[in-house]
C-alpha cells in the first residue's frame, strides 16, 4: 500500500483529509473554504512553514486566516532546529490524534510529497547518524559522494539520479553509520497512517501560466510587506550553514541583496525565478505520483470546488 490506497482501511476508520499540490496553485484558499464547511483543523504539511523565522517568506497563514479556521504546525520550529520528514510525521500524528479525539476532521495541507509519504506510508526507524559520519559524508564533493555510493550501496546509486545530491548523501551516511542500506531500513518501516485511517486526498492543479502569474503577485507582495527585515533578522542570528531554514526559497537571493552584492531588482528576479522553478518541480512530482488521488483543476477557490472536495472528504465516492 502506498500513499493512502483508497481500498484500505475500512471506511469506518478515523478520517483524514489531504489537500496537496504545488505552490501558488491556490490550495490554501481551497483548504480554508473546505475547513470552514467541515469544521476541520488544518495541519501544515509544508517544510518551510514549520519555521517561526520566516512567516512572510514561507507564506504562512495570516492572522485573518487563523481567525477563520484552526491551524496547527505553522511556525512551531526555531530556525536553529533541523526539521525532517520523520520529526514532522511525529508532530502531525499528535495533531491528527488531538483533532480526532475532539471530534474534528484533521485536514493536511501542503506541497511536500516526501513529508506526506513519511506520514501516510510510514518511515524507516533509522538510528540517529553519528555527527562524525555525517560531517565526513557531507564534506564529500558530488563526484566523490556518487562514486562512494556506487561501491557501498549500488542499488541506491542505480535508483538515484546522479544530480540528486541530498538523497545520495543521505543513503551514503546511513549505510556508513549503520551497516545497513537505507532501503533495508525502509523495508521494516513503521506502519503508516493510511493503514489505520481513512485518508481522502486531492491534488490541486493549475495552468502553468496562471501559476507563474500568481508567483509574481506573491513575490511582489512579499517584497512590500517586510520580508527583507525578516530575512535580515534570520541572518543576524549566525545560524550554522546547514540549517534547513537557510535553504528556504528566497533566503539566498535576499541574503545576496542584504550583503550588497545584488540590487533589489536582481534579488527579486531571482526570488521569482526560484519560486517558479520550485512550483514546476512540485507540479512534476504530483503529476507522476498518487494517480488514485482526486485531481482538482481550474480555480481552486471556486465555491464549486470547495463543495466537491468537502463532499468527497466526507463521503468518498459513495454519493
Amino acid at each position: 500500500m502506498s500513499m493512502a490506497d483508497p481500498s484500505l482501511p475500512a471506511s469506518n476508520a478515523p478520517r483524514v483529509g489531504v489537500i496537496a499540490g504545488a505552490t501558488a496553485t491556490g490550495k490554501s484558499a481551497l483548504a480554508l473554504a473546505v475547513a470552514e464547511r467541515l469544521g476541520a483543523v488544518i495541519v501544515n504539511a509544508d517544510a518551510s512553514q514549520l519555521y517561526a523565522d520566516l512567516p512572510i517568506l514561507s507564506a504562512q497563514p495570516t492572522a485573518a486566516d487563523r481567525a477563520r479556521v484552526s491551524h496547527r504546525l505553522y511556525g512551531v520550529l526555531d530556525g536553529a532546529e533541523a526539521g525532517s520528514a520523520a520529526s514532522w510525521a511525529a508532530l502531525a500524528r499528535r495533531e491528527i490524534d488531538a483533532a480526532t479525539a475532539s471530534g474534528r476532521l484533521p485536514l493536511l495541507v501542503g506541497g511536500n510529497g516526501l513529508y506526506l509519504r513519511a506520514l501516510l506510508d510510514g518511515i524507516a526507524d533509522v538510528p540517529e547518524i553519528h555527527a562524525g559520519v555525517r560531517a565526513a559524508v557531507r564534506a564529500l564533493d558530488p563526484t566523490a559522494a556518487r562514486a562512494a555510493l556506487e561501491i557501498e550501496d549500488a542499488a541506491a546509486a542505480a535508483r538515484l539520479h546522479p544530480a540528486d545530491r541530498q538523497r545520495t548523501l543521505r543513503a551514503l551516511e546511513v549505510v556508513r553509520a549503520t551497516g545497513r542500506t537505507l532501503a533495508g531500513w525502509q523495508s521494516v518501516g513503521a506502519v503508516g497512517l493510511s493503514a489505520t485511517h481513512c485518508v481522502r486526498a486531492v491534488v490541486v492543479t493549475r495552468d502553468r501560466d496562471k501559476v507563474h502569474a500568481r508567483c509574481a503577485v506573491r513575490v511582489e507582495a512579499m517584497l512590500g510587506s517586510g520580508v527583507l527585515d525578516e530575512v535580515a533578522t534570520l541572518l543576524a542570528r549566525g545560524l550554522p550553514a546547514d540549517r534547513p531554514v537557510l535553504r528556504t526559497i528566497g533566503v539566498p537571493p535576499l541574503a545576496t541583496y542584504l550583503a550588497g552584492d545584488a540590487s533589489l531588482a536582481e534579488a527579486g528576479a531571482r526570488l521569482l525565478s526560484d519560486t517558479r522553478h520550485y512550483a514546476k518541480r512540485q507540479a512534476t512530482w504530483w503529476r507522476n505520483q498518487q494517480p488514485h488521488w482526486r485531481r482538482i483543476t481550474g480555480a481552486p477557490d471556486d465555491r464549486a470546488n470547495a463543495d466537491e472536495v468537502s463532499e468527497y472528504i466526507t463521503h468518498g465516492d459513495d454519493r
